[in-house]
């Protein structure tokens, strides 16, 4: 499997002068189950069913998806909304083509013992976040909250949390940013328990926005030839999303066959698969436009610095997955 991952890299060309039938995708992140349906989609030949000869990259700490797509190392990246939008609003005109993560996954996981048991008590309390991209929605929220982020009694002190839980487990955080398909799972593994932790996820309290969505530059969309390859691309992947929250087990093991690290758990993947399988059930890969209105309208409420200043013109479209026939 990796031997066939291996020579779809070889063969990929990147940006601009790759053909109509070559696709690079570039991960927001290392090689997990959160991206399973793309390596499902890979190792089952949807991708090959379609004639597209697709690469994946895998993303990493230091790997920005807006800055590979820029420099043309992919066609197309996976992305969170708010980083997409602060982007576009900044110059790097991203368009949301597909979103097959229908719900959101991210928390704040605290401490009971810390004694926070809602929003109100954040003030004066250390949170862990996570940045490159990541805190826009943290900084949404607390906007909305009108809760500075400067630290002092009536702020909230931000430590820049790596991809990791140990602000938590050492008691340098009360609280950390963690999805429910992942950090979640490493708190847990790491002997607390769920009786022991308080949790908020951001969609219910009135920060929904939009996760993994599949984002290309604005320019490549007046290319028919390369409209089409997306079609395919995004028609491959949903069958590969599909296929994984049917075969979670199935689906896990191929993420682990497709991580060159070596970093992975079986465990760890197959409880993933299972919790990113909520995320992405009743998506049909078409953007749900109430779904990007809310995220918008959470991140433009951000009072004298909120995360993008202007309602977006231009940011999504329907046309690829109305080409693949939803």
């Amino acid at each position: 499997m990796k031997k066939l991952m291996m020579s779809a890299l070889a063969l990929g060309v990147s940006g601009g002068a790759a053909s109509a039938q070559d696709l690079t995708l570039q991960l927001k992140w290392v090689t997990q189950a959160q991206f399973a349906g793309y390596y499902v989609a890979l190792e089952k030949g949807f991708y090959d069913d379609e004639g597209l000869n697709v690469t994946i990259k895998p993303g990493g700490p230091d790997i920005a998806p807006t800055q590979v797509i820029a420099g043309g190392g992919a066609d197309v990246m996976v992305d969170w909304m708010p980083a997409a939008l602060a982007a576009r609003e900044k110059g790097l005109p991203l368009v949301n083509i597909a979103q097959p993560f229908k719900s959101s996954g991210m928390m704040l996981t605290c401490l009971k013992e810390s004694g926070v048991t809602g929003p109100e008590d954040f003030p004066g309390r250390t949170l862990g976040v996570w940045f490159f991209g990541n805190e826009f929605p943290f900084l949404s929220w607390m906007s909305q909250l009108g809760i500075p982020t400067n630290g002092g009694e009536d702020g909230v002190e931000v430590l820049k949390q790596g991809f990791n839980v140990d602000p938590l487990l050492q008691k340098q955080a009360d609280c950390i940013s963690t999805m429910t398909y992942n950090e979640y799972w490493q708190v847990i593994d790491a002997g607390i328990t769920p009786e022991q932790l308080v949790t908020f996820k951001y969609e219910d309290n009135g920060v929904a926005t939009l996760e993994d969505g599949l984002y290309v530059l604005e320019e490549r969309l007046e290319d028919e030839a390369f409209k089409e390859s997306l079609a395919k691309f995004v028609r491959a992947s949903m069958k590969g999303w599909e296929y994984a929250a049917e075969n979670v087990e199935e689906a896990a093991d191929i993420v682990l066959e497709y991580d060159e690290t070596g970093a992975q758990t079986e465990k760890h993947q197959r409880r993933m698969m299972e919790e990113v399988a909520k995320l992405t059930a009743g998506s049909t890969g078409a953007l749900d436009e109430a779904a990007y209105e809310t995220t918008v309208q959470s991140l433009l409420a951000g009072g004298s610095d909120p995360v993008i200043t202007k309602e977006p013109s231009g940011a999504w479209t329907h046309e690829i997955t109305d080409m693949m026939g939803n």
